[in-house]
């Protein structure tokens, strides 16, 4: 019998061969949720959704937005962040 959690269809189905000649039954893992803004809850861009492994192949660059608080904070969110600093 599989896990509980497994028995749901939310969870991608896969056969696989082992090398002692069964058919298998896999499961995919589910991706991790999308990044958000910090302030806004926002989607991200520019930013992976991947598992921790596929995501430490990518160079630096790829990981998220080449700016401050690039991955953390929205576009909008992040330039009012810098209008509020300059003023003050």
């Amino acid at each position: 019998m599989t896990n509980l959690r497994h028995r749901s269809r939310s969870y991608k189905r896969t056969f696989k061969r082992t090398p002692g000649g069964k058919t298998v039954l896999q499961y995919k893992k589910k991706k991790p949720a999308k990044h958000i803004c910090a302030e806004c809850n926002k989607l991200l861009h520019g930013v992976p959704r991947g598992r921790s492994y596929q995501i430490r192949k990518l160079s630096k660059t790829k990981k998220r937005p080449n700016r401050p608080y690039g991955g953390y904070l929205c576009s909008e969110c992040a330039r009012k962040h810098f209008k509020k600093e300059a003023r003050s």
